[in-house]
């Protein structure tokens, strides 16, 4: 039976706060006045979409449009996703709490190849028909359109196209806002779901499907005359503004504000689909940077922003952003992280924006071992400039960094696998000096997993190959000291080549797999569920001998052969020449699923850039030296944007914590509505995140981690409400007490109000220190059945008459110990018994021991000494703290 969703968030489920939709920046826009109604899906778990800039980004922009309303949604955990199919209620969004049918259109950011087994589960709790044939014939009143977007969508959306209505090829910005557009006009004229599908495909970036089919040779082509013959991917301009917002409550993968500086790179590398699928490369002016910085730190209360492009070193203004923005927050406890950056570029200026107190990690990613893998990849870094930037991070302080490695790559040799070891080892020992320990590596080996639209789309990879270099690399790396290794499955990377870069045949597989339990498929705990899925469903498919090829080392899409070893690199090869040979093979280049999207790059290019890394020859990045001829720069995609930096300011030096104590306030607070499900630790992060916005004069600790000095007097337990909480705030200069008041009231949610506001004395104890008992108020219901008020008194009168009521516990140890619940308890009352109720449940009211030594008596303690008396089992409806008792300082 389909019950609220509000029945269904309480405390008794995983991290309930994932979806109450109450986060800071939250839109809830009024849902009758909306003319076109978007869901934003992210297919993960809330702590990961969440915090996916680009599903921030496009949520901002639709809900600026008029007349349209975007709300979102995630991946149920495996508890909430039981708990709706057992009641049979639909998934729902977390704004409005709408089932996902009642919206226009429903969309998925398709980040990577294995997501898809998401989309396919989200359709099924959101009681959805996994195929655009199943949705054909109901309008989009009754059954939303779906559509996906994202990188993997953008590259070979064809595994996926069963399920899809409509891809959105490319960036969103501009093109998300046009559907809206179209939907609106499609459902003020009736058309049918087929006529608005075509309506849309007539939009440049929008891919529809059902338009297309699949020929024998794996190509597409339009079914009609009326759709273009080639999809053209969308390109837009990075808007740092519309980053700002949604500061959730708890705590997700990527917990900071994040500013795009950069979009699309040209370095050219010859594995990097996001480098090739983002052409042409577009700055955003250093000053919007700064601003948006600025103004995103001080509207969200985050310490930690990150600025994000996927070269973020060849943003040749980052050093002065970089340091303009550190000065200028020098006093506020922020730091900034980078993405994984070019070692090459790294140097003084970029170690003085990301180190001081709270240094963040260091990532580098050299990609291979030796320089002629480098060059053959078009890495573009010499070993001179790798152990300069390792140096300069080692000089700067930095203890260990993390370095990436692939495995796999086109012409590699055993000697290319060794000498990522080597290539450690050596920089271990160019990094030594006196007094210091031995520098540490986190050393990551990924599996080369061949992308569409690369010159190495053509490339054959080996599964067993993987894991004889895998073995290859574990005995080097035994005798290297101070270095930890990590490598990637290859049961993932088979996976993902597998569906990466397959036809519709798969899309059979992808929904049996699916059926079979694959889900989550590149999280660690799933990972075996998940192959065995994947194994079943292609074993039951006519594709194993796909896969099998795959395993051995034998995908082709071309009808020739391929490059023996002797030819120096693997590869398959047709139309162009082998290295060390004067004849070009006269075989015919295959259609690939993904030839009727237009992306920009020629792919007659890529070809010849294949050729390049058979000679191991290298092309120069075109946003600072020359064109490379890849065919996006014109009238479709643009050119490449670059703005000359700034001056470096003057480096004023890191954060150092004021410990400067001038006031201590007392605040006492409640924490009911939804904001019970929010848990202790999510709390202490909205109080530092409030007192940031509030621009609140706070006292930081001291340590290699400062913190705000915000001490609550005693934390609450998940899901319990309460109105008498108390937390001592120590500032670096006396305020106004009722202008702290407001302040911090009016950055802190509705659920969390602010009752009374004391000055407290510096020299005397915290309340941390001075708790001594708490009162509570309990709803409480007898399992057998109801119970007459006499009864309840009577076990009331039983348990206040006990000398002693023993509990046996179990301390952090583990050691068996006996507890006098008795003796903790001060006061028991029946307040009064419901008899209006089916239970007739009882309401008590208790005063009990409640210090931070770990001597409470705790709610659960009060029904444990009932049951003793009454000799029944009883059940705890809900629990309110009314308000914490503090002691005499001493």
């Amino acid at each position: 039976m389909t019950i609220a969703p509000e029945k269904l968030l309480t405390k008794d489920i995983i991290k309930p706060a994932r979806y109450l939709g109450n986060e800071l920046g939250a839109v809830h826009k009024p849902w009758d006045t909306a003319k076109v109604r978007w869901v934003l899906t992210y297919p993960e778990v809330y702590e990961v979409g969440a915090s996916n800039l680009g599903h921030i980004i496009l949520y901002n922009i639709l809900n600026t449009q008029p007349r349209q309303l975007c709300d979102r949604a995630y991946l149920p955990a495996p508890d909430l996703a039981a708990k709706l199919r057992d009641t049979q209620t639909p998934l729902f969004t977390v704004e409005n709490r709408r089932s996902l049918t009642d919206f226009d259109i429903l969309g998925f950011s398709l980040s990577y190849e294995l997501g898809a087994t998401n989309i396919l589960e989200m359709l099924s709790l959101a009681q959805i028909p996994l195929t655009w044939q199943e949705r054909a014939n109901h309008s989009i009143t009754e059954i939303p359109l779906i559509f996906a977007g994202g990188q993997t969508a953008t590259s070979n959306p064809e595994p996926y196209a069963d399920f899809l209505d409509v891809v959105a090829l490319g960036d969103g910005e501009e093109l998300l806002p046009e559907i809206g557009l179209v939907i609106e006009e499609g459902k003020a004229a009736g058309l049918t779901r087929t006529e608005l599908l075509l309506d849309l495909a007539q939009i440049p970036g929008v891919y529809v499907p059902q338009f297309y089919d699949m020929a024998e040779d794996g190509s597409v082509h339009p079914n009609r005359p009326d759709v273009p013959a080639r999809i053209l991917r969308r390109v837009a301009t990075p808007i740092p503004e519309y980053s700002i917002g949604l500061v959730p409550y708890i705590e997700t993968v990527h917990d900071r504000l994040t500013i795009e500086v950069r979009r699309g790179c040209t370095r050219g590398c010859r594995f990097c689909q996001p480098g090739m699928l983002t052409r042409p490369a577009r700055d955003v002016e250093p000053e919007k940077v700064v601003d948006a910085i600025a103004k995103g730190m001080g509207a969200t209360g985050y310490n930690e922003f990150s600025l994000l492009s996927l070269s973020c070193s060849d943003y040749l203004s980052l050093p002065a952003v970089g340091l303009e923005v550190k000065n200028r927050l020098k006093n506020e406890n922020i730091s900034l992280s980078l993405p994984s950056q070019r070692v090459d570029r790294f140097d003084e200026n970029i170690a003085n924006i990301i180190g001081g107190t709270r240094k963040s990690g260091l990532t580098f990613a050299p990609e291979a071992g030796t320089q002629r893998m480098r060059d053959i990849v078009n890495k573009g870094l010499t070993n001179e400039e790798l152990l300069r930037g390792v140096k300069t991070a080692f000089e700067q302080g930095w203890d260990k960094v993390k370095l990436y490695f692939m495995i796999g790559l086109p012409g590699e040799t055993d000697a290319d696998v060794i000498g990522i070891a080597e290539t450690v080892r050596w920089l271990q020992q160019e990094c030594r000096a006196s007094g210091r320990k031995r520098f540490g590596f986190n050393i990551t080996i990924s599996n080369f997993t061949p992308k569409p639209h690369t010159p190495f789309q053509w490339h054959s990879v080996s599964t067993s190959e993987f894991i004889r270099k895998q073995e290859l690399l574990r005995d080097a790396f035994r005798r290297i000291k101070g270095v930890k290794v990590n490598y990637t499955d290859v049961r993932i990377s088979a996976m993902e080549d597998f569906v990466g870069r397959g036809d519709r045949r798969l899309g059979a597989v992808v929904r049996r797999a699916w059926e079979l339990g694959a889900g989550m498929d590149a999280w660690w705990e799933s990972l075996d569920k998940a192959f065995a899925a994947w194994e079943g469903a292609i074993a039951e498919s006519d594709l194993t001998w796909k896969y099998r090829q795959i395993e051995n080392g034998e995908w082709n899409v071309f009808d020739g052969a391929t490059l023996s070893h002797s030819d120096g690199a693997g590869l398959v090869a047709s139309g162009y020449k082998a290295k060390d040979s004067c004849e070009t093979r006269p075989y015919t280049l295959s259609p690939l699923p993904w030839d009727h999207l237009d992306t920009g790059i020629d792919k007659n290019w890529l070809i010849e850039d294949l050729q390049r890394a058979l000679d191991a020859a290298t092309v120069p990045d075109c946003a600072f030296e020359g064109c490379s001829h890849c065919g996006i720069c014109g009238t479709d995609f643009g050119h490449n944007i670059v703005f000359e930096p700034p001056q470096i300011p003057e480096f004023t030096g890191h954060f150092k914590p004021n410990q400067h104590k001038a006031q201590r306030l007392r605040v006492w607070y409640g924490k009911v509505g939804e904001m019970t499900l929010v848990s202790h630790l999510d709390l202490v992060r909205l109080f530092d995140r409030a007192v940031r916005r509030a621009s609140l004069p706070i006292t930081f600790t001291g340590g290699y981690h400062p913190g705000p000095r915000i001490m609550i007097a005693n934390a609450l337990s998940l899901g319990m409400s309460s109105s008498g909480e108390i937390a001592d705030f120590e500032l670096t200069e006396s305020m106004d007490v009722a202008e702290f008041q407001q302040r911090l009231a009016d950055q802190l949610p509705s659920d969390i109000p602010v009752y009374q506001v004391e000055e407290a004395d510096l020299k005397v104890p915290a309340t941390t220190r001075l708790l001594e008992k708490a009162e509570y108020r309990l709803e409480v219901v007898s399992e057998a059945g109801s119970a007459s008020p006499q009864q309840w008194q009577d076990w009331v009168n039983q348990v206040n008459q006990a000398e002693a009521i023993w509990l046996e516990k179990r301390t952090k140890s583990g050691k068996k110990k006996s507890v006098n619940l008795r003796d903790r308890l001060f006061e028991l009352e029946l307040i009064e018994v419901k008899t209006d109720t089916p239970s007739q449940s009882a309401v008590l009211r208790y005063v009990g021991s409640c210090r931070n030594d770990g001597t409470l008596l705790r709610p659960e303690d009060i029904i444990y000494m009932v049951e003793q008396v009454g000799q029944q089992e009883f059940q705890l409806l809900h629990s309110h703290r009314q308000r914490l008792i503090l002691g005499e300082a001493i």
